[in-house]
């Protein structure tokens, strides 16, 4: 049998990157941003997909089936029949946006071609399966199950902003579907907008923001009644509609009318970065409660037209971890699976997934736990590499390749006397979370730990939590769950022994308060609201750093970490040695482990004396 290698595609709009399957194994997947160094890179994805080549030794003229995540010419339909529905509005966006379109992306596929043959690809198929037909294949293909429900919510791809299907086997068909301008992504990302928030990125620190919001306010309840009875109107199966006097994303520059805003909230709209206040956690906190009131109708209807007891979720609305704790604790459904690269990036492998499976109709062999290899399909580096880096800018560095287990047993006692450990090992994670692979460690007992790791270390806004990985084992003792959550898509409970009690009137305090007061016995990782956006770890997933937990539980008898993205605020996570090295100097890190090396910032690093007494280091 032959090898059937396709590449999958998603560029243009926003989070570029490629996939390599091989006869329906996911070879390799990355987002051009880890390469560029730019955030959300929308650029054609030139470098991933070079890498992706070398990683899997292919060439160019190897490979004959290039799918791309979406239907151009059917986008610039969608985008021609909204100006003229809206005419007279929108005519300035017209003029912008339609000279690009007829100069560039109405001969796409010759722009496509060039990319490519500037790659040294020369006879190729290109397949354009519609976007959220990308999204339910990335959801459903790599999943374990047989047969699932499918459900994808998202900003907008052709016309479909929501779709609800069924997969089983090598098919998937979509049953229903919502389209644009009623979108639940772009609702969100409005307020995202006016909460001083970037769109298509800030979307995770307005729903971060959101339990700051006091649910028994007036303020809370007067914005949720103002959002139902003006913005949207929701039907009972889960569909709505938007109104659009409201709403300026189909035509105008802006995603929402800002004097109509202004009017109907009485607050002004947020700048970039501006200081953050009670009403505006008020507002978040209504957005994402009616966000989550749609999601539960829309999979109840799921339920309903499927009659299927597993659920698969993929687009930018899969990566709303609050919905989908709550979703799990409601159990609609019996089993939940969720695509971690749920956004843009991941259309280019489900692209890739839908032309192997749906186009040659190839036998699907379902894998337990999933077929993602833990979204580890990024790059790694040998020992070489890396020296040669860390010689390059005449960095002091100890290798400990030949006492691995002592060296993690000194490394958990340097995170538990309280230093912040830059955390760089196999192959780069796939989607928008640090999975324990390019990750920033922390001790989550440590009451000053959030407040360090916000303003000196990741550089960002400081009511921002912090994410948990725990010992799969020991995952019920901490939170209200008793299963795998190996890709950190879903918020749920600490257990209120590890929370403790909080203030009767706790939920009338001022953000700074909330902020400030100490949360139970985990406080780094602990959200104002109780909650955690846990990550289990077991061995099979990650070795190594399953048995850092254990080291760390075997000191301090808690098998949890602080785990979050090794980057700075507005960088995408670190990918090679380079930018590793360069992160942990420009910040306040202690400790930087990168494969089989280790550095330190001397001066600043507690028990650093010990631990080179330990390993007779100069």
């Amino acid at each position: 049998m032959g090898r059937d290698i396709i590449l999958g595609i998603s560029a243009y709009y926003h989070d570029s990157a490629a996939t390599l399957i091989i006869n329906g194994e996911i070879i390799a997947a990355v987002q051009e941003e880890r390469f560029s160094r730019i955030k959300n890179d929308n650029s054609f994805p030139g470098h991933a997909i070079e890498f992706i080549l070398n990683e899997a030794g292919i060439n160019p003229s190897q490979l004959r089936k290039i799918a791309f995540y979406d239907k151009p010419f059917i986008k610039f339909e969608r985008l021609l029949e909204t100006y003229h529905a809206f005419a007279p509005k929108g005519l300035k966006s017209f003029i912008t946006a339609i000279p690009i379109w007829i100069s560039e992306k109405i001969f796409f596929k010759n722009m496509l071609r060039k990319e490519l043959n500037r790659l040294g690809f020369d006879q190729f198929q290109l397949y354009f399966p519609e976007h959220h037909l990308s999204h339910s294949a990335s959801a459903f293909f790599p999943s374990p199950f047989e047969k699932a429900a499918i459900l994808t919510i998202d900003g907008v791809g052709e016309w479909a902003t929501t779709t609800i299907g069924i997969g089983s086997g090598n098919k998937i068909q979509i049953l229903k579907e919502l389209h644009f301008p009623h979108s639940l992504g772009l609702f969100y990302s409005a307020f995202t907008a006016y909460c001083g928030f970037k769109v298509n990125s800030g979307e995770y620190k307005l729903m971060g923001l959101s339990p700051y919001g006091n649910s028994n306010s007036e303020n809370y309840q007067k914005f949720k009644q103002k959002i139902i009875d003006n913005l949207i109107d929701i039907r009972e199966d889960g569909s709505f509609l938007l109104n659009m006097e409201y709403f300026e994303f189909a035509t105008g520059l802006k995603m929402y009318n800002q004097k109509k805003w202004e009017q109907l909230f009485g607050i002004a709209p947020l700048k970039f970065d501006s200081t953050l206040d009670q009403v505006y956690a008020d507002l978040a906190l209504a957005a994402q409660s009616v966000v989550e009131d749609v999601v539960f109708k829309l999979v109840r209807t799921t339920r309903e037209l499927t009659n299927q007891e597993n659920i698969v979720l993929a687009g930018g609305v899969a990566l709303n971890s609050v919905v989908n704790g709550k979703l799990k604790r409601e159990k609609i459904f019996k089993n939940q699976w969720i695509q971690p690269a749920s956004g843009d990036a991941g259309g280019s492998l489900g692209a890739a997934l839908s032309v192997y499976y749906i186009g040659d109709k190839n036998k699907r062999i379902v894998q337990i736990p999933d077929s993602m290899n833990n979204a580890s399909l990024g790059p790694s580096f040998t020992s070489h590499q890396i020296e040669v880096v860390l010689k390059k800018y005449g960095a002091i560095f100890h290798n400990y390749c030949d006492n691995k287990e002592s060296f993690l047993e000194s490394l958990a006692n340097l995170l538990e006397q309280g230093n912040v450990v830059g955390w760089f090992q196999g192959r780069m994670e796939f989607g928008p979370r640090a999975l324990g692979y390019r990750s920033i460690l922390a001790n989550p007992m440590n009451e000053k730990m959030q407040q360090k790791l916000n303003l000196k270390i990741k550089k960002r806004e400081s009511f921002r939590p912090f994410a948990p990985i725990v010992l799969y084992e020991d995952v019920c003792k901490y939170f209200e769950q008793d299963d795998e959550t190996p890709y950190m898509l879903h918020v749920m409970p600490v257990r209120k022994k590890i929370m403790g009690e909080i203030p009767q009137d706790f939920a009338s305090w001022t953000m700074k308060d909330k902020l400030m007061y100490p949360k139970g016995l985990l406080p780094a990782i602990t959200h104002v609201d109780g909650s955690a956006r846990v990550q289990t770890i077991s061995k099979s997933r990650n070795k190594k750093l399953y048995e850092l937990l254990l080291a760390f539980k075997k000191i301090t008898g808690t098998g949890v970490l602080v785990n979050t993205s090794f980057n700075e605020r507005g960088e995408p996570i670190v990918c090679t040695p380079d930018d590793a090295f360069k992160s942990f100097m420009r910040t306040e890190m202690d400790i930087l482990a990168i494969e089989d090396y280790i550095l330190f910032k001397k001066e600043q690093v507690i028990g650093v004396k010990q631990f080179e007494e330990d390993f007779k280091l100069d």
